[in-house]
């Protein structure tokens, strides 16, 4: 059995759409606070709690449609959905991201109790993150959205397990992998720590390479 974990901002999408938020709406503080995040001066829970923090809740439908706008999922991602069915393979979209664009990016794509992502609450005059998937007992990164944990918790004995990242969110996934699809800084992080991966740029790598494990297994 394989189960696929797969990170979403991007990952699924072109470009980090909390990045871009911040880059779009966000005043200067929040790029000290991501470069901070990056650096793994402070954790992500923490970074991503203060970079929101900072905006006003009366943004909610500018920052909604500017993600609409602007959020391009990554080519071969509906086509790579398709085959995981047909294969009868657990896929899983674990995101550091927000209900409020991660939901509707993926409508019609994956089913929404294979989602799994952080909740927002526009309440109050700032937008305040709700940690609705925070770390088990065996992490202590204060990771937010833990991957690990939610790893660990959906994860089946015996499953091959495959983790499909680009960031240091996925980072302590990664440590949990069978094997790691990477792109862009997880490979840096992957390589320093000599972690196995093997990288992409599409969803139609990642699928030739999964078609390639599936043979092997037959």
């Amino acid at each position: 059995m394989i189960q696929i974990f797969c990170d979403f901002d991007g990952t699924i999408t072109k470009s980090d759409n909390i990045i871009a938020i911040m880059k779009q709406f966000g005043p200067p503080e929040t790029n000290v606070i991501k470069d901070q995040v990056l650096a793994q001066e402070i954790s992500i829970r923490e970074g991503v709690s203060r970079m929101f923090a900072l905006l006003p809740s009366s943004l909610k439908e500018d920052i909604v449609n500017f993600v609409k706008e602007t959020g391009i999922i990554r080519p071969g991602f509906p086509e790579f959905v398709q085959f995981t069915k047909e294969q009868c393979l657990d896929f899983y979209v674990i995101s550091g991201g927000m209900d409020f664009f991660v939901h509707p990016m993926l409508d019609g794509l994956v089913e929404r109790d294979h989602v799994y992502c952080n909740a927002t609450d526009f309440s109050g005059t700032h937008i305040h993150v709700d940690w609705i998937h925070p770390c088990d007992g065996h992490c202590g990164n204060a990771c937010g959205l833990c991957k690990p944990s939610l790893i660990r918790k959906l994860g089946k004995p015996g499953a091959m397990k495959i983790l499909i990242g680009d960031s240091i969110t996925d980072l302590q996934a990664a440590k949990l992998a069978d094997k790691v699809f990477a792109r862009d800084f997880l490979i840096t992080k992957c390589e320093e720590l000599g972690i196995p991966y093997t990288p992409f740029e599409t969803f139609a790598d990642v699928q030739q390479e999964l078609a390639k494990l599936l043979e092997v297994a037959r």
